[in-house]
């Protein structure tokens, strides 16, 4: 899916947070990388209407973001860093079933969507478990089955791995690479990114680097790390 940045620019009350983005996306793999405070989570949110950017326009598979932000969230789906952030219902199928009604009205084929996407991403067994219950890899796994199942072109990560020990960094690791649509992920875990088909490394709200991972890593070594 296409996702085009034309004179993008976000701002809030204080500063300049994205500065005259103007780029188009394509890859199947898509990174974000930078320093803390850079722009990068501002960067994710511009994707599916989170955040609207102050002069210029965001478009995503077309849609200019701004003119309907609906329609984008239909096909872009986000993973929080932490999942707290989006896991509403107490039990894991139904917070899933939540997210899936508008768009399969029938409960049978709904529950079997949702046993096909957790045996997917290999944690069919956390079905009927509490959300609280869950470990941090089992939550953030369960959010991203959430988004899954509601099949967007575009998944966007922002920082996913972050708040997890290296079992459960590995287990979603496996899971983004495993996805058969379209993926943006902002984050610090360079291994995680190192397969990936473009790296953006984002410096003081504008894009220093933009190349493949392995020269666009080294710079971010050298320069940022």
């Amino acid at each position: 899916m296409l996702i085009e940045f034309e004179h993008t620019v976000v701002k809030n009350a204080r500063t300049t947070v994205l500065h005259g983005l103007d780029l188009t996306l394509s890859e199947a793999r898509i990174a974000v990388v930078g320093p803390n405070g850079a722009g990068k989570s501002t960067f994710a949110r511009l994707l599916n209407g989170l955040v609207l950017p102050s002069e210029g326009r965001v478009r995503v598979g077309g849609i200019d973001t701004r003119e309907d932000v609906r329609a984008v969230r239909r096909r872009v789906g986000f993973v929080f860093q932490n999942p707290e952030n989006q896991i509403v219902f107490p039990i894991v199928s139904e917070d899933m079933d939540f997210g899936l009604k508008r768009r399969v009205p029938d409960k049978q084929e709904r529950r079997k969507r949702i046993d096909a996407q957790l045996d997917a991403l290999g944690i069919g067994h956390l079905a009927d478990r509490a959300s609280h219950l869950l470990s941090g890899g089992e939550r953030q796994l369960a959010a991203l089955a959430a988004v899954l199942v509601t099949h967007p072109d575009l998944v966007v990560f922002d920082e996913p791995t972050t708040q997890l020990d290296l079992r459960n960094r590995n287990r979603v690791r496996d899971a983004i690479a495993g996805l058969d649509r379209q993926a943006v992920v902002v984050s610090h875990d360079l291994d995680l990114l190192v397969d990936f088909d473009r790296v953006l490394v984002v410096v003081d709200g504008r894009i220093a680097v933009d190349d493949a991972p392995a020269p666009a890593l080294r710079w971010y070594r050298e320069h940022c790390g």
